[in-house]
């Protein structure tokens, strides 16, 4: 098997989709999670106007009407959650976004204060960190926030990881990476357009350039400037065809630098730390 074979296999990701079915699939997952588990009363995402929240937040709201509808209750909802750091440069996409979905509730809460404060405090420890490092913060801090919004009302917290993303490592580990579910998880990022399509969303929330907006002293710098590797050549590689050999070593490094992020922490009986 190829490297690009036990990927695919690993990533459970396919060459083409059919947008209704994985819809379908994705809000079956969630409402079969939250009848499973009775403690469950609905759903908490962050939403920053990208492609990927918008999609999850979006097919989220559509299992908890549906499961209202079903079981004749307004008990589910879905927590729509704005996590700017101060004031985000694309919040009318943000504001669109929530338009979109219409979520049951939105809550705001800012993280420039709390991730503010804990660099403050390291530095008072001696521990001065870098940029980057307080990028990890903010995508941390963010998840903290949901957690907390969800064990306060007895949700799951959603993430947005998909396979081009899981396949590269571009997230924060127990920042954005860390979440109860995660519907798109064997989506590429041209099949989630291809939802958001379908599910009729304002175009330019899923055409944008795709930003992590996370660094400080490198705003709104693109992923695919961050990563070294456009969406398109991730995409056409996770569909089992054939990209440029600069591409193709681009991705396994990236593949197998992150491998930590998609395992659980290691133990004595794990083979991975060998």
């Amino acid at each position: 098997m190829t490297f690009q074979e036990e990927v695919i296999a690993q990533l459970k990701s396919k060459p083409d989709i059919d947008p209704q079915e994985e819809i379908r699939k994705s809000i079956d997952f969630m409402k079969e999670y939250a009848k499973k588990n009775t403690f469950v009363n609905g759903f908490v995402l962050g939403i920053s106007g990208g492609q990927d929240s918008t999609l999850v937040g979006k097919l989220a709201q559509m299992a908890v009407d549906e499961l209202n509808v079903e079981n004749q209750t307004d008990r589910y909802k879905f927590i729509a959650v704005r996590l700017p750091y101060g004031k985000q440069f694309d919040e009318d996409d943000a504001q669109d976004a929530l338009e979109f979905m219409k979520p049951s509730v939105t809550y705001t809460v800012d993280v420039k204060e709390a991730v503010d404060a804990s660099e403050r405090a390291l530095a008072q420890a001696g521990i001065v960190i870098s940029d980057y490092t307080k990028g990890n913060e903010k995508a941390r801090e963010r998840m903290k926030v949901q957690f907390s919004i969800a064990a306060t009302l007895g949700c799951v917290v959603l993430g947005t990881d998909h396979a081009a993303e899981a396949l590269t490592g571009f997230y924060t580990k127990f920042g954005d990476g860390a979440a109860d579910l995660m519907p798109i998880y064997r989506l590429n990022k041209r099949q989630g357009r291809r939802l958001l399509k379908e599910l009729g969303c304002p175009e330019h929330l899923y055409i944008k350039v795709p930003t992590a907006d996370l660094e400080d002293d490198k705003p709104a710098l693109p992923d695919e400037i961050a990563l070294g590797v456009t969406y398109e050549e991730i995409d056409d590689f996770l569909e089992g065809k054939q990209v440029s050999k600069l591409a193709l070593e681009t991705i396994e490094k990236l593949y197998r630098k992150s491998e930590h992020k998609r395992h659980m922490p290691i133990t004595i009986f794990d083979d991975f730390w060998k």
